[in-house]
């Protein structure tokens, strides 16, 4: 499935989840989409991403780990179901919104969490979405320099 597909799936049902327990899987459902978004970029994805598409894929290993897995299916990984990402602009500004609809996400359970270590769960969490972010925004950036250096591209800061 292609991964702006997956990003709106990710996105609809994390805005849908009210209970904590369930905003907790679609932010680890997201987190590992970014985890294999990352992969796929680092192995076939353009050379001046591959550098920040692993690190997007290590950090979403990482934090994965840091929530309490949900106990899914492999069909109901929505990761898994990825097998393209497209155009990689358009995913990486897709996956940009959803990490940023995680961190918002995140921030509410943890206000609302009876349990301190609920609470430190999700402000590690909060820590490697935004980890996760900022290598997306980093390969955001790099591909518009590629794009600003393309033949034909206007490079000109102003007036000669």
């Amino acid at each position: 499935m292609d991964g702006m597909r997956l990003i709106e799936a990710n996105r609809r049902a994390l805005a849908r989840s009210q209970d904590p327990a369930d905003i907790v899987v679609e932010v680890w459902q997201s987190q590992a989409l970014a985890q294999a978004i990352g992969v796929r970029l680092a192995v076939a994805g353009p050379p001046e991403l591959r550098g920040e598409a692993l690190g997007l894929s290590e950090v979403g290993g990482r934090f994965c780990g840091v929530l309490d897995t949900p106990r899914l299916g492999t069909e109901e990984i929505r990761a898994a179901r990825l097998t393209e990402t497209g155009d990689a602009q358009q995913v990486l500004l897709g996956l940009d919104r959803l990490l940023g609809e995680v961190g918002i996400a995140l921030v509410g359970v943890a206000m609302g969490a009876d349990e301190e270590g609920v609470y430190w769960q999700c402000m590690e969490a909060i820590d490697a979405a935004d980890e996760s972010r900022d290598r997306v925004l980093e390969m955001l950036r790099r591909l518009a320099v590629r794009e600003g250096s393309l033949p034909g591209a206007d490079s000109t800061a102003g007036p000669s």
